[in-house]
């Protein structure tokens, strides 16, 4: 299933996607009023929304639709650098050093926007793309193994880690460079699980004005999700909803020769088969 969440005249919608409509949620709207309580709901909200899903009529036609974030704001917003081979590579000649472990910084969750939503760039004057496969939690995970973790995941959605690279490397948490307003925009729906056989198997691509940037497969990454949300749960609890990041590969403007970074008027696509796509426009500062 393909979760949405949609502007209704200005009140946040649930629906499922089909075809290309989308079945509005609303009958089971007292139960499971926002995503985060499906996927707190586990089987039994799941199984609610495949019921109307099943039998609901077209609430309206999916091209229509204002499309909001997929989650209301999470507990946790986290995502991983350096997780492919040339995207390190980059990094070498950026003068980033590497080191052994898995880099993981936060997103400020009030950088989450929609899948369509503008970019502002805010103060930055070095505003980068990336595009990266993102993970829902399903269930409080702590401690987990690598051999169960694909069992606390609830789906993937498509996701943009926007960054001011700049503010980035002030510091060296990353987290001001990463998580402006805008700077999180994400969707266009969140699939289930169990609509993707494997996400260590799937082609993912950036976009700039048309332009092909990034283009690779999860299956390159250094660190895949099974051992991030091992990783992340042995020292903090990970909750139904939190978002992870899995890294993007080569092709940032940051690593090009000269960079090329965004400007007011671009536009960013990216997408990842299996998933779908998003698409961002950066305007000139507020």
């Amino acid at each position: 299933m393909r979760f949405v969440r949609y502007d209704d005249g200005g009140t946040p919608r649930l629906g499922l996607v089909r075809g290309e409509a989308i079945v509005s949620l609303a009958p089971i709207a007292d139960a499971y009023p926002t995503m985060h309580a499906i996927i707190e709901g586990g089987d039994a909200a799941l199984a609610a929304a495949r019921g109307v899903l099943d039998t609901g009529a077209d609430a309206l036609a999916l091209k229509d639709a204002k499309l909001l974030a997929p989650i209301e704001r999470p507990s946790k917003f986290m995502a991983i650098g350096m997780n492919y081979a040339k995207h390190l590579e980059e990094a070498d000649r950026l003068g980033i050093a590497r080191v052994a472990t898995q880099i993981w910084f936060n997103k400020q969750t009030t950088c989450i926007s929609g899948p369509f939503d503008d970019i502002d760039p805010g103060v930055t004057e070095k505003l980068d793309y990336e595009v990266e496969l993102g993970v829902v939690i399903g269930k409080s995970a702590k401690k987990v193994s690598i051999e169960n973790a694909k069992d606390y995941v609830f789906g993937y959605f498509v996701v943009n880690d926007v960054s001011a690279r700049d503010w980035q490397f002030q510091s060296p948490t990353m987290t001001m460079g990463k998580s402006f307003d805008t700077h999180g925009p994400m969707g266009p729906w969140i699939i289930t699980a169990d609509e993707v056989a494997d996400p260590h198997a799937l082609d993912l691509r950036c976009y700039v004005n048309g332009e092909l940037r990034q283009s690779n497969n999860t299956g390159n990454m250094i660190t895949n999700v099974w051992s991030q949300i091992s990783h992340l749960s042995t020292a903090f609890t990970l909750l139904p909803g939190d978002l992870i990041a899995t890294g993007t590969p080569e092709g940032v403007a940051a690593g090009m020769e000269p960079p090329v970074f965004l400007k007011a008027g671009d536009v960013i696509r990216c997408e990842v088969d299996g998933i779908g796509a998003i698409e961002n426009t950066v305007i000139a500062p507020a």
